[in-house]
């Protein structure tokens, strides 16, 4: 499997007590998904590497996990701060109004009033208080909030986003 198969779940932040377990931090909305998972991927050494799981305890995005062979405090030390992936066969499927983050770089913009395409996604932003697409305009970066009222639909068959932008946006970012 390669990491091209994979999505990125999250990371493996510090230790957790005295007997081996660990905090999975997971960059997901909903963590809860993952409860029945049994292993996951850490990135060691450019490799992708099997761990399986004697526990996991979700706990919103800090999840206090157990692998198995790993009963030490020292133990775990060889495995904080590795990335954690999971192949993407193991995502829900999404309806045509979500998506996730990492899927929608390289979907063009469509604007739904007028059917013109306004650009590509570049990056998704992950904010405190609110997620940004975004995407260019003659070489200036533009930045969208993800919200259900601007991101109306995703046609992944085509790789597009249709948007409904608030009038003036763009030209905030675009005028001198």
């Amino acid at each position: 499997m390669t990491l091209d198969d994979c999505y990125l779940l999250g990371k493996i932040t510090k230790p957790h007590g005295l007997k081996g377990e660990v905090i999975l931090w997971m960059d997901e909305d909903v963590p809860e998904v993952y409860a029945e998972i049994d292993s996951i991927l850490l990135m060691e050494n450019g490799s992708l590497v099997p761990y399986f799981f004697e526990s996991l305890q979700i706990r919103g995005k800090k999840s206090i996990a157990k692998f198995e062979d790993i009963n030490t405090i020292e133990q775990t030390e060889a495995i904080i701060n590795l990335l954690a992936y999971l192949p993407l066969d193991n995502l829900p499927e999404m309806d045509n109004k979500s998506f996730y983050y990492h899927e929608v770089p390289g979907f063009e913009l469509k604007e739904e009033k007028n059917g013109k395409i306004i650009g590509k996604v570049t990056q998704v932003y992950e904010g405190a208080g609110q997620d940004l697409i975004a995407f260019l305009i003659d070489g200036k970066e533009v930045l969208i909030p993800i919200s259900d009222d601007i991101v109306k639909t995703i046609d992944r068959e085509n790789k597009i986003l249709n948007v409904n932008l608030p009038e003036g946006l763009i030209e905030i970012y675009t005028e001198d």
